[in-house]
């Protein structure tokens, strides 16, 4: 059984919800507290094992690239001042063991069509995939979403999607899986649709920002055609190869934030706020004492 080793990053996306901010920077590098959320999920995917990341770009993100790229003039400053801990820091922002690939994607055209644009590297192989406008807090004493699903593909020979209850009202933000129970947090799928409306989704299980996919994936992408919103869906193409070979929906065991909506991303600035190792108690104290 192979090991995997890679994950595929959708990092092509306008971030519209969040303009101006994101007229000039990627909004992958919005920050939590100090880290980029593009950070956060390379660090999930590196716990999980990944040691091949690819990223699929679009215009305007060549700083996700810098970020991960050696800065030589920053580090000769950070060095010559004696700021040893800001200059460990900035080197370590990503393993000297783990390999970036970065792919331009030609086209605005869906989330299956950035997946695709991925066939050439991983090949037949299975491999992750994460969104990261979904930040993933796991619970206490759990490994990563990313790790869990990795550890799931290993052990059921089945490709995965993450999914959480929504409200109906919801529905059609999201791919909808229908299914039966299977084994803890897992089910069975038996089919999945793209943003359906609420009075026809099949229930209220939505795919959020991970998947671990069998490398099979790629040849019913390149088959599926465009589907909603004149796009190339990921969900089509799980769904065309689930009447092949088997999938499982995995309620993973953390706590999501969508850092696509603004909301989101200030429920989960405020978390990470109260977590942080320089500032979680000093700022702890300043919610509980400050009246909204």
């Amino acid at each position: 059984m192979k090991k995997i080793t890679k994950a595929v990053f959708p990092v092509a996306g306008l971030g519209s919800r969040f303009l101006p901010a994101t007229k000039a920077q990627p909004k992958e590098m919005l920050t939590l507290v100090d880290k980029p959320l593009i950070q956060y999920a390379v660090e999930e995917a590196v716990a999980a094992g990944i040691t091949e990341l690819i990223f699929i770009t679009g215009r305007n993100k060549r700083a996700i690239e810098d970020h991960f790229d050696t800065a030589y003039e920053l580090e000769t400053e950070l060095e010559a001042s004696n700021k040893t801990a800001l200059l460990d820091l900035v080197r370590n922002v990503i393993p000297k063991s783990v390999t970036c690939i970065y792919i331009r994607q030609p086209a605005a055209l869906g989330l299956g069509h950035a997946v695709l644009c991925a066939k050439p590297v991983v090949g037949d192989e299975p491999f992750a995939v994460l969104l990261a406008d979904d930040f993933m807090l796991a619970e206490a004493g759990q490994t990563n979403t990313t790790e869990q699903m990795v550890k799931l593909f290993e052990q059921e020979q089945a490709s995965l999607v993450a999914v959480q209850d929504v409200p109906r009202e919801q529905t059609k933000q999201y791919g909808i899986v229908s299914g039966v129970p299977y084994k803890d947090r897992l089910e069975r799928m038996s089919g999945i649709v793209e943003k359906p409306s609420p009075d026809q989704a099949p229930s209220t299980l939505a795919v959020v920002g991970r998947y671990v996919l069998d490398g099979k994936i790629f040849s019913y992408l390149e088959k599926i055609g465009k589907g909603s919103g004149g796009e190339i869906q990921l969900t089509d193409a799980i769904a065309a190869m689930l009447k092949d070979h088997p999938y499982l929906a995995y309620r993973f065991a953390a706590t999501r934030y969508d850092c696509g909506s603004k909301l989101g991303y200030l429920k989960a600035s405020m978390m990470l706020g109260t977590l942080h190792h320089e500032v979680g108690e000093e700022f702890k104290a300043y919610l509980h004492e400050t009246k909204f």
